[in-house]
């Protein structure tokens, strides 16, 4: 009789796409975080209409194309002909952050663009990473004249001096002028893979926490805690979400855990407070 296997779970599959760093699928990861809000995503199905769009822009480019002509006719076809750029409109939109949405609608946030884009450029033979700069996430191409650092709104190559403009209020609300100026190169480091499915998921988990919706701010610390199990603060998070939803046992599970493993906490003594008043509840 032949084996039959159940299929993964939405989460199974995640976790498999992120157990480790040295095959962490970045792409298909991102594509998949939509399966949340979209079950019925076949994200097989993503991934070949993006084949398919790195097939139609390889057809522009001539077999001996260098590595600025590629970056040239990628940004042609991703920004001026098929019109990818930011959702101006409804910036805090949570299709935003779900690639399958962003090919549909071609409007998304900087870190979904950038994911897409440097999808494409790795397919071309671009050597791109992605850059957690604050409040507003870069790429970054090496070129045989040195490093681009690219705006995934527009793909524009910005300029040492316009990247401190777009640092200084970041800088300021920090503290981290004078004395304390860190230089900018440390904010054009790579970006690791898992760090970037890190700040997708924590894009979604401000919108549904500003907007209370616990169950799916549930399901987005599903996802955090399975990426980051040994950042204890998640485990809090979702504590506190499972705590809104009634779910008692799960909450006093997590925020337990928080409190045996997280260290130097600022807020012991509020969720010590929650934890004794959730244990009460159980009587």
């Amino acid at each position: 009789m032949p084996l039959s296997f159940a299929p993964l779970s939405p989460l199974q599959y995640f976790a498999s796409l992120v157990q480790s760093d040295d095959d962490f699928a970045l792409f298909e990861a991102a594509v998949c975080l939509a399966q949340d809000e979209y079950p019925d995503l076949d994200v097989q199905s993503v991934l070949g209409d993006v084949d398919l769009l790195l097939a139609r822009v390889k057809r522009r480019l001539a077999p001996d194309a260098g590595q600025v002509q590629k970056l040239r006719i990628l940004n042609q076809f991703f920004f001026r002909d098929l019109d990818f750029g930011g959702n101006l409109n409804d910036f805090y939109d949570p299709d935003n952050s779900f690639i399958h949405a962003m090919l549909r609608t071609r409007r998304g946030i900087p870190i979904s663009l950038a994911v897409l884009w440097m999808e494409l450029a790795q397919g071309l033979g671009l050597s791109v990473r992605g850059v957690g700069f604050p409040g507003h996430f870069m790429v970054k191409v090496h070129l045989p004249m040195g490093q681009a650092v690219i705006d995934p709104l527009s793909g524009k190559s910005l300029s040492r001096e316009q990247l401190a403009e777009q640092l200084e209020p970041f800088r300021r609300r920090s503290g981290l002028l004078d004395e304390f100026e860190v230089p900018l190169g440390l904010y054009l480091q790579a970006a690791p893979a898992r760090e970037i499915i890190a700040r997708m998921l924590r894009n979604l988990k401000e919108i549904f926490t500003t907007q209370m919706d616990w169950e799916r701010l549930l399901a987005v610390q599903d996802r955090l805690v399975i990426l980051l199990p040994d950042s204890w603060s998640e485990y809090r998070d979702r504590g506190l979400a499972h705590a809104e939803l009634g779910h008692s046992e799960e909450a006093l599970s997590d925020l337990e855990r928080y409190l045996d493993h997280a260290e130097d906490l600022v807020d012991v003594e509020a969720i010590t407070d929650r934890v004794d008043f959730l244990r009460r509840l159980k009587g």
